[in-house]
């Protein structure tokens, strides 16, 4: 059955096409995160180590509240890495060294591209769509993306 929600059947697929793409550029950062965790080298390895980790559960956690989200719009989630690599506007490669630092780098600059593009949704959302629920959704995703680039960032200094 499609969700009756008081939004336009063409406004909740314009939200769910944007959620899309911000499902991929959470499974991308969320690999890019694990890739960090798995291959980080050198003296600080096990600290480093351990916050990737802590850093990669958080995003498994939104990734599955993105997917979510778009279900509870009445639209099916994408699911593969295909399609995540299409609707991604991140790049899976690397362009940094193999250290906690050069990861910190890359990772800090896709969550602050994340943090950008969620800020556009929030008021596109509320404003553009009458999806006030989803903007307030993205707006909770763009603060816990804003607080793991100020960690990431914290490590840099």
């Amino acid at each position: 059955m499609k969700p009756q929600i008081g939004i336009s059947d063409e406004n909740l697929a314009a939200v769910a096409h944007a959620l899309n793409s911000l499902l991929a550029d959470e499974f991308v950062l969320y690999t890019k995160t694990r890739n960090a965790h798995w291959n980080v080298e050198g003296p600080d390895f096990h600290s480093q180590h351990l916050f990737f980790e802590s850093q990669y559960g958080a995003l498994e956690e939104v990734i599955d509240s993105v997917a979510e989200r778009i279900r509870s719009l009445g639209h099916y989630a994408p699911a593969t890495l295909k399609s995540f690599l299409q609707l991604t506007h991140l790049s899976e490669q690397l362009h940094e060294k193999n250290d906690a630092q050069g990861f910190m780098r890359e990772l800090l600059t896709d969550h602050e591209s994340v943090i950008i593009l969620c800020r556009e949704y929030v008021d596109s959302f509320a404003n553009e769509y009458k999806d006030s629920g989803t903007s307030d959704f993205v707006t909770g995703l763009m603060e816990e993306h804003e607080k793991m680039a100020w960690m990431l960032r914290a490590h840099l200094k």
